[in-house]
């Protein structure tokens, strides 16, 4: 993203983070850990995060394409944290570039694409990793773990 995108960008962070809680709160909350009282401690640091990677972030350096993460059980409570941050990054992403008349169309384009790149990155990972430690895994999803396939001589 530009320099002077960014710094505009950047100046918003309040108006983007009570954003991002109060879209958080209107959220359906799908697990006990879902809660955005609980959710919005993440809130500070995952935009410091963002703002860090979009500093050195171009399309052209680090192309991604990158589906959005799968939770097959639907509970992971990331799923709504991450579902508002998008939406309140682009809304503030919009109103820096409504304030810029005579941004070109290129580099409007370029700055949807760092931040996209940047968010899908971020989202991908926590949601992963915390999918990964899941307890609920649907019917036929169960693994066995390597050491019982050799005790079990499986």
């Amino acid at each position: 993203m530009q320099n002077d995108l960014l710094q505009a960008f950047v100046a918003l962070r309040p108006v983007i983070r009570a954003s991002w809680e109060k879209l958080l709160r209107m959220e359906r909350i799908n697990s006990p850990l879902a809660n955005p009282d609980t959710l919005v401690h993440l809130l500070d640091t995952t935009l410091d995060e963002i703002f860090r990677d979009l500093q050195a972030w171009s399309p052209r350096r680090h192309p991604t394409r990158a589906a959005d993460p799968q939770c097959p059980c639907g509970l992971n409570p990331l799923l709504a944290y991450f579902t508002a941050g998008r939406q309140a990054l682009r809304e503030a992403l919009v109103l820096v570039q409504a304030a810029t008349p005579d941004l070109e169309p290129a580099r409007r384009d370029e700055a949807l694409v760092c931040l996209e790149q940047v968010f899908g990155l971020i989202s991908r990972r926590e949601i992963a990793s915390f999918c990964a430690i899941c307890q609920i895994r649907p019917a036929g999803k169960a693994r066995t773990p390597a050491r019982l396939h050799v005790a079990l001589d499986i």
